[in-house]
């Protein structure tokens, strides 16, 4: 639902936040427009794209994504088969669209993966591609990477393939629908296995240490008059669908490693420090970790409906950081692993919107099918690292600023209110005392509405408090509140609210 139904109804502040958002967009130097000759070229590839000989389309294939989705990269079919099963996973086969070395393919590097804003996309390639050619809509025969999995009874997977062929899917699903046919009991056999195999991945995971943040997702909608922010905790379908995406990142990554060529997806576990502030916070926040427990499994165990249990997995943010790529070529990399995950990772799934997979997806059929890895992606492994680092980068600070901007303008005509909070994380001042006006900066998580915020004063994660918003500029993309009681600030501030 909105945020306490917090609504754009005022014209001004409508006017001001679409500004706002297209200043941004020129800020960070996104264009959605495509030069004229990758339009034209990516018009002549939809004319005259290879098709696979393999023909899969009697495969009940189904997608399920978000609502008003268009660029459909992944269908799923289950089977059981014995007391296993069997997994199709069909990727869109982007590769068959960009030519190596051509227009589509050299602006694609630059963007480097499809842009989110509240004003629409900015899309990794052009649209006749992304959403309509390539994309795996339903009832529409499409060429796809098709991932074939054995798995046991266990879930575990024992054999691994991957082929281009042809696949129709059955049914364009949200995630809403998926479980709300498996709550109601009237699920076909497909949905049904998708939970069993989910649930199967999901106990896998646990055993071997993965974690994952299961927080509150925020959203910024359009209905076409009015701006507004949608927050909705995660459904039990959307842990199962994204665990066949783990599954197929995780073959990938074997796949690579086994032939010595690829980009993983890696990173660091967290570090000693970290763990250890982590553990503090859990006890001040009355939830303690207990010794011996695996982080991933603790995290689990949180309910992000008690506030300061969604502080603290919002304070779990901490052990996840330094995931980057790490492409190679003959020598396999030192640091092979995605710790969240707890194994070996890469990014395949998703090649509609992220430029990394379609080089994975062609790597990896090469693999499976004894076949030499093609020129063109093996050459490009040596840039791939810092064309995507920067592009999630860039991807960042639009996410960070158009939610700001939403922000700033629902609060808007609210400015001088106080409002309910509980601190995510806590800051002190210098020794105690504020330093030449310095105030400290932490995080709260408001009551209603209901979304975190940046607030000057000296909190200590945990505490209900009570704040007040003095600033919502929408221009700025900053909004402010301070600790109600505490002295105003007189001086340099800490980082203002949405300014990260």
């Amino acid at each position: 639902m909105p945020y306490s139904h917090l609504d754009l109804s005022n014209r001004n502040s409508q006017l001001q936040l679409t500004r706002s958002l297209q200043l941004l967009r020129e800020e960070l130097g996104l264009e959605s427009d495509f030069p004229p000759e990758v339009l034209a070229e990516a018009e002549h590839a939809v004319r005259n794209h290879s098709r696979p000989d393999t023909d899969l389309t009697d495969l009940g294939f189904i997608t399920i994504d978000p609502p008003g989705s268009i660029d459909l990269d992944q269908a799923v079919h289950l089977e059981r088969r014995g007391s296993g099963y069997r997994v199709w996973y069909a990727i869109a086969d982007v590769p068959a669209f960009v030519a190596p070395g051509g227009s589509i393919d050299l602006e694609a590097r630059r963007r480097g993966q499809t842009v989110y804003a509240p004003d629409g996309r900015i899309s990794l390639h052009p649209e006749i591609i992304s959403e309509d050619a390539a994309s795996l809509l339903p009832g529409l025969v499409r060429p796809a990477y098709v991932w074939q999995f054995e798995l046991n009874e266990a879930g575990e997977v024992q054999d691994t393939d991957l082929r281009r062929a042809l696949i129709r899917s059955r049914a364009q699903l949200t995630y809403e629908q998926v479980q709300r046919d498996i709550d109601s009991g009237g699920a076909p056999d497909n949905l049904l296995l998708l939970r069993e195999v989910g649930l199967l991945r999901i106990e896998l995971e646990r055993l071997r240490g993965g974690a994952s943040l299961n927080l509150p997702e925020q959203e910024i909608a359009n209905d076409g008059d009015r701006y507004f922010i949608l927050t909705s905790p995660p459904l039990p379908a959307e842990d199962w669908n994204a665990q066949i995406s783990l599954m197929t990142g995780m073959a990938a990554a074997q796949l690579m490693i086994d032939g010595k060529i690829g980009v993983l997806r890696t990173m660091p576990p967290p570090d000693r420090e970290s763990v250890s502030r982590f553990r503090r916070q859990a006890r001040v926040l009355g939830t303690p970790w207990p010794e011996g427990m695996a982080y991933g499994e603790f995290l689990r165990s949180l309910d992000t409906t008690d506030p300061r249990q969604l502080s603290l997995m919002h304070a779990a943010a901490s052990l996840f950081r330094g995931a980057g790529y790490t492409a190679f070529d003959g020598e396999l990399p030192a640091a092979m692993s995605q710790a969240a995950i707890a194994a070996p990772y890469a990014h395949t799934t998703a090649p509609l919107r992220r430029l990394v997979d379609r080089f994975v997806l062609v790597i990896c059929a090469a693999l499976c099918g004894d076949t030499e890895v093609p020129a063109w992606a093996r050459d490009a492994l040596p840039e791939l690292n810092s064309l995507m680092n920067s592009s999630n980068q860039l991807s960042s600070r639009m996410e960070r600023g158009a939610l700001d901007a939403v922000e700033a303008a629902l609060l808007s005509n609210l400015v001088g209110q106080e409002f309910d909070a509980v601190v995510i994380s806590g800051a002190k001042p210098p020794n105690g005392n504020s330093h030449n006006g310095y105030l400290p900066v932490g995080t709260i998580q408001l009551a209603n509405p209901a979304f975190e915020a940046r607030c000057e004063g000296d909190l200590v994660a945990g505490e209900a408090v009570r704040v007040r918003l003095v600033r919502a500029d929408i221009d700025a993309r900053i909004t402010r509140f301070v600790l109600i009681n505490d002295p105003p600030s007189t001086g340099v501030s800490g980082t203002p609210a949405g300014a990260g």
